[in-house]
């Protein structure tokens, strides 16, 4: 396998790394910030207000996006698999 092939699927494997995890990533970003400024606005420090929250975004993008990620996934691995016998010439 030629180091231009290696490249290739290290590169889809990180875009398809990012497309999986973005959408996760992005909620929980969203409802960080949305509750650290309320926190400074209402100046209450409490460390189970910013975990609770993210947690139930997160279940909840899982529950709801957990099978187009599931999809992407296994789309990525059939086309791997599917590679993997002309990668040894």
């Amino acid at each position: 396998m030629g180091a231009d092939r290696a490249l290739s699927l290290l590169d889809q494997m990180l875009w398809t790394a990012a497309i999986v995890a973005g959408p996760l990533l992005a909620a929980v970003l969203v409802v960080g910030v949305l509750i650290s400024v309320l926190q400074v606005a209402t100046q209450v420090q409490e460390m189970t207000l910013t975990f609770i929250p993210k947690l139930l975004v997160s279940v909840l993008v899982l529950i709801f996006l957990g099978s187009w990620m599931m999809r992407q996934l296994t789309q990525f691995s059939e086309r791997l698999f599917v590679a993997i016998p002309g990668l040894g010439h």
